[in-house]
């Protein structure tokens, strides 16, 4: 039996990990789902690391929600960096689901947009370990997650 990781933060303002989840259970079989809720989006890395080497986990979902301000913006990108290193470290693929909280002023908005993103980068989690050919038949899509797709070039 696969298992996948989700890893969280109780800093971000949605149940980013509780919607990946549930998305999880209702698309798909064969698998478990281990969760770690950390402080904030720089813990995710090493929760992450974690994940794949103390539980086991097959792939792992990284889910945060950066605020507004540019140190906000700097710690993203340190977290993001280290979600990289993770993955190299491990030879396993870690799903960075980012939510930044200036990526809408209306907090019904940033709410649809954390749901659907984590939702959809659940899939993609799932596609990867499971449906592979499926990922590779939407290649070239345009395919986004959270708002609407930006469609091929062609």
């Amino acid at each position: 039996m696969k298992i996948i990781g989700i890893a969280d933060t109780t800093f971000a303002r949605f149940d980013m990990g509780g919607a990946a989840a549930d998305e999880l259970k209702r698309n798909g079989t064969g698998f478990k789902i281990i969760r770690c809720t950390v402080p904030g989006i720089k813990d995710l890395p090493v929760a992450c690391k974690k994940l794949i080497e103390e539980q086991n986990c097959d792939i792992v979902i990284a889910l945060g929600m950066p605020g507004p301000k540019d140190k906000d913006k700097m710690c993203a990108h340190e977290a993001s960096q280290g979600l990289i290193q993770a993955q190299l470290m491990t030879n396993t693929h870690i799903i960075e689901v980012f939510v930044h909280e200036d990526e809408t002023s209306d907090s019904k908005t940033l709410a649809f947009l954390a749901d659907r993103r984590a939702r959809e980068h659940a899939l993609n989690a799932y596609n990867l370990l499971f449906r592979p050919d499926d990922l590779a038949k939407s290649a070239g899509k345009g395919l986004r997650q959270g708002f609407d797709d930006a469609g091929p070039i062609r």
